[in-house]
C-alpha cells in the first residue's frame, strides 16, 4: 500500500527528485514500518518509475481499447507496480496479481479490480509466451516482507 500511496502521489503531485525523496520520508514517520517493508516499498516505486518506458507498452498492449491516459489514476499507478513486479519475477505472479486486485478493490471498486485483473493477466500470458521477455534485472528487488500485514 506504501509504494501505491507514494506513487500515486508522484502522479497527482508530480512529486519527483528531492521533492519525491521529501515525500518518502515524511510517509514513512507518518506510517512507521519494520526496515524490510520500507526497503521493499521504496524499491518497488523506484523501480516502477525507472522501469515506466518498459512498462507502459506493456499495459497499453494488453489494455485493449485503453490508452493510459484515459485510465484512472489510481488503477495505473497499481498496474504500473504489478507489472513492474511481473518483470522483475521476484515474486510469484500469482502473489503479484492478487495483491493488485486487493488493492484495486480497496482503492478503486470492484469494477476496477476485473480490469486490472484482465491487464494483468493478458501481460503474465505475454511474458510467460515471449522467446525472450523484457526482464528488469532483479539484483536491486528484494522478495516481499514474509507478513500478513504487509504493506507494499
Amino acid at each position: 500500500m506504501a509504494a501505491l500511496q507514494l506513487l500515486y502521489q508522484r502522479e497527482v503531485g508530480g512529486a519527483v527528485g528531492a521533492e519525491l525523496d521529501e515525500a518518502v520520508r515524511g510517509y514513512w514517520v507518518d506510517h512507521p514500518a519494520p526496515e524490510a517493508r520500507r526497503l521493499f516499498a521504496t524499491t518497488l516505486l523506484q523501480g516502477a518509475i525507472e522501469a515506466q518506458d518498459r512498462i507502459d507498452p506493456l499495459i497499453e498492449t494488453a489494455a485493449d481499447n485503453w490508452r493510459l491516459s484515459r485510465m484512472a489514476v489510481v488503477d495505473r499507478t497499481i498496474l504500473r507496480l504489478a507489472v513492474y513486479e511481473l518483470l522483475a519475477a521476484v515474486t510469484p505472479p500469482a502473489v503479484v496479481i492478487d495483491e493488485a486486485l486487493e488493492l484495486a478493490k480497496t482503492f478503486s471498486g470492484e469494477q476496477s479490480a476485473r480490469f486490472v485483473n484482465g491487464v494483468l493477466d493478458a501481460v503474465k500470458r505475454a511474458l510467460e509466451e515471449s522467446s525472450d521477455p523484457p526482464r528488469l534485472e532483479a539484483r536491486d528487488v528484494k522478495p516481499r516482507p514474509q507478513s500478513p500485514k504487509s504493506n507494499p
